[in-house]
């Protein structure tokens, strides 16, 4: 086993680490929209569920050179941002919204996606999503970085809208082959949903031997 200290590395080095070992990871499409009125659209890996009462995700938006980037300076003006689940469907277009365009120019425009109009917030979506979630900004959080510039802007979106495609949703659930979502690996890897398996969680009272069946993880 190989002990690595990450005060003894590069931030590149680290980055490689985390993101080569913490696979597969949640893609998610935000779209915010700037204070002009243009509608903004970034995919993060850094992405994922924070709490269910309510409803909330975080999404890290990585700050370039100290400077906060158009997602997380649009969200903390326009107090809002929408999130879609990324799936095969549109993964090609979504990959298109990375190019590091001007705040003047929108993604969304420039990958031929189409613009949606919420119901809660003033963020448009992305119609070709099969899953959205309209967020209010609950908290945005800078974090990290040396000294007194911080390297990351965490959001905190409280969702107060979910949007599903009819065909994905039964009693509540949702279908994750009928989803067919897309996941980051390292570098330009992606990965599609593989084999499904369950696992009951143990039950105290049952103890370890009595855990087959079926898992809900947190």
């Amino acid at each position: 086993m190989i002990s690595i200290n990450p005060e003894h590395q590069t931030e590149r080095d680290n980055y490689k680490l985390l993101i080569g070992s913490i696979i597969p990871r949640p893609v998610a499409l935000v779209t915010t929209l700037s204070p002009e009125g243009v509608l903004n659209a970034a995919p993060f890996s850094y992405f994922n569920i924070v709490t269910a009462d309510p409803p909330m995700v975080s999404v890290a938006v990585q700050r370039k050179n100290g400077a906060t980037k158009d997602t997380a300076r649009n969200a903390a003006t326009a107090g809002a941002f929408v999130v879609h689940i990324a799936d095969e469907a549109y993964i090609r277009e979504l990959n298109l919204t990375a190019a590091p365009l001007p705040p003047e120019e929108s993604e969304v425009e420039a990958a031929g996606l189409t613009p949606i109009t919420s119901e809660a917030v003033a963020v448009p979506g992305i119609a070709e999503a099969k899953i959205r979630m309209e967020c209010v900004l609950e908290r945005s959080i800078p974090l990290g970085g040396t000294g007194q510039v911080p390297s990351v802007d965490l959001l905190v979106g409280r969702v107060v809208r979910f949007h599903i495609d009819e065909a994905l949703y039964e009693s509540g659930r949702i279908d994750p082959h009928g989803l067919r979502p897309v996941s980051r690996l390292a570098g330009n890897s992606y990965a599609r949903l593989g084999e499904v398996f369950e696992l009951e969680r143990p039950r105290y009272d049952l103890g370890i031997a009595g855990s087959v069946g079926s898992q809900q993880t947190h």
